[in-house]
């Protein structure tokens, strides 16, 4: 189940690398899916609904269920549903929509968008280069292990800001993939049973 954390002192990264059991990961990074459409859709809603239930569960310390304290109330999920911006600004809203994307294939949009708000908060110029580095080489360089989708003339542009990183080095791409997101997987999440779901449990709040 994901572990999510009790106190308020951690960051939105590290709110969205919380664990999920190898069970769950099996199910979400799963490659080989059936060609067959309704296959494909039933094995979406079942990942769907065992998403659903990771987020409103955790493992207690003595191994039983209980419920989770970052369950969303029903004005913050409203608030979601207002704007990708209102999503993304929450913490329950953050750990919500990673998890959509996971099952989504397409996690490292909402990750590259976290490390680039983390990178515009860096006041060390040696920081900024090694964070800089380090996020080009996990998103930006061709055939890199969380690739996001820019074209050639977006990536040239990252490239030239890189040549003396600051705080906006990556503004352009990360504008790109939040209209990404913001126009493609919004949408899709809003209708996604993980979302009916959770604002089914809020009903009569």
């Amino acid at each position: 189940m994901l572990d999510l954390l009790d106190t308020d002192t951690h960051t939105p990264a590290t709110m969205i690398a919380a664990t999920i059991d190898t069970s769950m990961e099996g199910l979400i990074y799963s490659k080989n899916l059936e060609p067959d459409m309704e296959k494909d859709n039933m094995k979406r809603t079942w990942r769907s609904r065992m998403l659903f239930k990771s987020f409103l569960l955790r493992k207690a310390s003595r191994g039983t269920a209980r419920r989770n304290p970052y369950r969303p109330t029903a004005e913050e999920l409203s608030q979601w549903a207002e704007s990708l911006d209102n999503l993304l600004n929450s913490k329950c809203g953050l750990i919500a929509f990673r998890l959509f994307m996971e099952s989504e294939y397409c996690v490292e949009n909402v990750e590259f968008w976290v490390a680039c708000e983390e990178f515009r908060k860096i006041n060390s110029r040696s920081k900024l280069r090694s964070k800089a580095k380090r996020i080009y080489e996990e998103f930006i360089r061709e055939d890199s292990p969380k690739e996001v989708n820019l074209d050639f003339h977006m990536k040239e542009t990252v490239d030239k800001c890189l040549l003396v990183p600051t705080q906006n080095s990556f503004q352009a791409a990360q504008n790109k993939v939040y209209f990404l997101m913001e126009h493609n997987s919004y949408p899709r999440f809003l209708e996604s049973e993980l979302y009916s779901n959770l604002c089914k449990t809020t009903e009569g709040e």
